[in-house]
């Protein structure tokens, strides 16, 4: 349509809301192909929509309120990041997932990681940040601390997601939040799928608790190393338990 915006304006496109995605009623406004998109990528991204889930236009649209066309445009938009595709007579689908790319995203985050809390604890070291986004980090992390077997999954995800980006903030280097944007909603799907396993999403946030107290105390080595364990043991579960939850599912 002319005039109006085919692009997501959440920030760098990736969702920012740390609350249980739903598929909400969606208010009649210029930015309903925006909305649209963005809280079908949401679901897409936080297993709402869950891998291999066949998507009906007309039911998703009257699930969001809108007429057909909004989600339409949505959902070319989706195709176009590898997260939707066609899926013979019976239309439109969410990509499975794929385990063997999955783990090469992490191979990239264990680099990207590591250097954006070698980052991070240098800036902290030498002063050179406001005691506030520290205490931000570190808020993040009770509250992952305090989700118990009963938290949604949609939760534990844009949870983890949002303790990551805040560390990338912290590094002070803009260009590392830009350029993993693209990844995250790929990584966000394997994260609703072995985030559930029984016991891991404690054992995430004590590794997070682990590379904070490094960046805290100025400790860049050991951030680094800590945010590269915590990427590596995310990448050896994910290998071991991905392939299963794809069956199971």
């Amino acid at each position: 349509m002319p005039g109006e915006r085919l692009y997501c304006t959440t920030e760098f496109g990736i969702p920012n809301s740390v609350a249980q995605t739903m598929l909400q009623t969606l208010p009649n406004a210029p930015s309903l192909i925006d909305q649209t998109y963005r809280q079908v990528l949401e679901a897409i991204a936080d297993g709402t929509l869950a891998p291999a889930q066949r998507i009906r236009q007309g039911e998703l649209a009257d699930r969001l309120g809108v007429s057909r066309q909004p989600v339409s445009h949505a959902l070319h938009l989706l195709k176009r990041q590898g997260l939707v595709e066609e899926s013979g007579r019976q239309g439109l689908r969410v990509v499975p997932l794929d385990p063997g790319r999955i783990l090469q995203l992490y191979q990239v985050r264990e680099a990207v990681d590591g250097l954006a809390a070698g980052l991070a604890a240098e800036r902290v070291g030498v002063r050179g940040v406001d005691g506030a986004e520290v205490a931000a980090l570190q808020a993040l992390v009770a509250e992952g601390i305090a989700f118990d077997a009963g938290t949604p999954t949609p939760r534990l995800v844009r949870a983890d997601i949002e303790f990551h980006r805040a560390l990338y903030r912290l590094s002070g280097n803009s260009a590392i939040e830009e350029m993993t944007a693209p990844l995250w909603p790929h990584l966000m799907r394997a994260m609703a799928a072995i985030l559930p396993t029984p016991g891991y999403a404690a054992q995430v946030w004590c590794e997070h608790a682990a590379i904070l107290r490094h960046v805290a105390t100025g400790d860049a080595a050991g951030a680094r190393e800590a945010a590269c364990a915590h990427a590596r043991s995310a990448s050896a579960l994910t290998a071991e338990r991905l392939p299963v939850a794809e069956q199971a599912a």
